[in-house]
Order: structure tokens, then sequence, then C-alpha cells
């Protein structure tokens, strides 16, 4: 069994990865309606990847014998700026997002679940993929500048990322 004050930071995690999904949703719009689909490419597999974790969250509390709790999520914002700032954006919101993992692994250990510990610990380990990526291309939007063709060279490379869900151990 899980217990209440787990199960209630399980159904927040839900909340926050359902929130990174329509926020990555909101920005793949936004890049395709710019002319910029591989950028809409990228943000829409991040998407579903945010939607994968929060069904894994939901299949664990139920798996647990835990009451699933949906709650509202917010709407998404609809303007992000250029390429630089957008990836800003998913930077800053990747590294709230590890924070929120970190909290749930420490509601875990407060409460000696070390299932849940266990279970856990792949999130840890795909927050600091995410956080590498991102920043990654951050780093190249900066090096690009304003210049078009690099941009370009870019959007191409992002337009190449396929969604590859986890094996089903993971």
């Amino acid at each position: 069994m899980i217990s209440v004050k787990l199960q209630k930071a399980v159904n927040d995690q839900i909340q926050a990865e359902m929130y990174s999904a329509n926020l990555y949703l909101a920005m793949s719009g936004y890049c395709m309606s710019k002319g910029l689909k591989g950028f809409a490419n990228w943000l829409r597999v991040q998407y579903q990847e945010e939607t994968m974790h929060a069904l894994k969250f939901v299949d664990y509390i139920l798996a647990r014998g835990g009451e699933l709790e949906l709650k509202e999520i917010d709407a998404a914002p609809t303007d992000f700026g250029k390429p630089v700032d957008v990836f800003s954006k998913v930077l800053a919101h990747e590294e709230h997002v590890t924070d929120l993992i970190n909290k749930l692994h420490e509601v875990a250990v407060e409460e000696k679940d070390v299932a849940a510990q266990i279970f856990i610990q792949w999130f840890v380990t795909e927050q600091v993929e995410e956080e590498s990526t991102t920043s990654g291309i951050l780093e190249q939007l900066k090096m690009v500048g304003d210049k078009s063709s690099g941009l370009f060279y870019l959007d191409k490379e992002l337009a190449t990322r396929t969604y590859q869900p986890p094996a089903a151990n993971a």
C-alpha cells in the first residue's frame, strides 16, 4: 500500500506532468505557426514523453492500491518569443520538474517506501537527460544567434527526433 502522503505527492506529480505536456504542445503549435517545423516536431515529441511520464505515475499509484486524483491543469501560455526564448523556457521548466521529482523522492524516503524510491529513480535519471539535451539545444541556439542559415540547420536536425517509448520495465 502507498501512504496517504506519498499518494498525494504522486497525484500532484501527475498534474505537473500533464501541465508539462500541455506546455510543450503549446510550444510546438507556436513553433509550427512560425514555420519552424523541426522545432515543432521536437516539442511535440516532448509532449508525448511528458504524457507517458504522467501515465507511468498513474499506473504506479494504481498498482500500489492508491487512489488516483486527476487535478485541474492550468492553461499554457501561447506566445514564446524567438527559438532561443522557447528553449530558455524549456530549460527553466525542466529544472523546475527536476526539483519536483527530487521533492517526490524525498517524500518516498521520509515514508520509508523503498519501492517508490526505486520507481522514482528512473525519473531522477530521466531529468538529467532532459536538462542536458535541452541545455545543448539552447547553447546551439545562442551560438547561431540571428543567423537564419544556422536556425534552419537546427530546425532540420530537430525534425529528425522521434518518440521512443521506454522499455516495459523502465
